[in-house]
């Protein structure tokens, strides 16, 4: 006897449903100690999840540190979110998955992201690369130079999120939202964000704009930018840019464990230990910043001093979360009465 039409279709939903649920329930657990790489064949050397959960003496110091962020990041989650949400492949697009090293990395514009590319494709290129910083930095960029889990199907992405050391690198939002707006907005050669947002900026919160900036949109203030961001019609319209959106919606901590969490303020140490995870440390190096006007704290100070109290109340608690989820302190200049 044939089901009706109508309970094939809802047989179909709950099979669908289950896979997604399946995904959801897996990224928020933690993978026990000794898992499997994945199905291919063992290989001889530990995994980089074996080697955090199992630990050696050499990689104990650095791992106390990297617990205490795990379990602080898992505190403020189980605090902070009262609602799961399902993931869905439209949340994956910023996890890279590297399947040679047993690696996903979750990348977040502004917080040596372009480096950490460069190493994935030395890592992942299979000798075609053998150098980071031989790679040009719009390379590193290139849409489908890097696998991402969302291309995945969905038995591929549990088992990746189950077995693979999942790891982020995070910085103190404000001086990330500094460093965004630095580079996309005061940079000559940036003519696309220009257009795209420039002119939308000066549209809406300038007054009396001159035609020549209503075309170009090159000079942006900081703080028509910051008022662009609380305004609550710039989320309606579409998603923040990658470059300012905040950590946890790019790579949604308190749903995906996260093994790593490494920080900007610590980046050396902590990409070397990751690399050290991952056994390539004696073969591969993390490239250095030779930047000389690098964004800090004094400097987000000096942004931050002509926005007026009430906008920087807006602000912060726009990014509350990322302040609350990585330990980052309210800045000190902050004036929010």
């Amino acid at each position: 006897m044939r089901m009706p039409r109508g309970g094939r279709l809802f047989l179909a939903t709950c099979l669908g449903s289950l896979f997604v649920l399946v995904l959801y329930f897996q990224s928020i657990t933690k993978p026990e100690p000794g898992v499997k790489t994945s199905s291919r064949p063992a290989k001889s050397r530990r995994s980089p999840l074996q080697s955090l959960y199992n630990g050696d003496q050499e990689l104990l110091a650095a791992q106390k540190s990297l617990q205490s962020r795990r379990e602080l990041l898992e505190q403020e989650c189980l605090s902070h979110t009262r609602k799961r949400r399902v993931l869905s492949p439209e949340d994956l697009k910023h996890l890279i998955v590297d399947d040679k090293h047993s690696l996903i990395y979750c990348y977040v514009p502004k917080v040596a992201c372009t480096n950490w590319k460069r190493v994935l494709m030395v890592l992942t290129s299979d000798g075609r690369y053998t150098d980071p910083l031989a790679i040009p930095a719009n390379e590193a960029h290139v849409a489908g130079n890097l696998r991402t889990l969302s291309e995945l199907s969905v038995p591929e992405i549990n088992q990746r999120l189950r077995s693979y050391l999942k790891f982020i690198f995070v910085r103190e939002p404000f001086e990330r939202l500094v460093s965004a707006y630095r580079n996309k907005f005061t940079r000559s050669y940036n003519t696309a964000f220009h257009k795209r947002y420039g002119t939308k900026i000066i549209r809406r919160h300038r007054l009396d704009p001159e035609r020549e900036a209503l075309e170009k949109g090159n000079d942006v203030s900081f703080q028509e930018f910051v008022q662009y961001l609380v305004d609550p019609r710039t989320q309606r319209e579409e998603p923040y840019n990658e470059h300012w959106e905040r950590v946890h919606s790019l790579c949604h901590p308190c749903l995906i464990h996260y093994d790593v969490v490494g920080k900007y303020e610590t980046l050396e140490p902590d990409a070397q230990a990751v690399l050290r995870l991952a056994g390539v440390d004696g073969t591969l190096q993390f490239p250095t910043s030779g930047k000389s006007t690098r964004t800090d704290g004094n400097m987000a100070a000096r942004f931050f001093k002509h926005i007026s109290p009430f906008y920087q109340k807006k602000l912060f608690n726009l990014y509350r979360m990322d302040f609350l989820l990585f330990n980052y302190s309210t800045p000190e200049y902050l004036r929010t009465r």
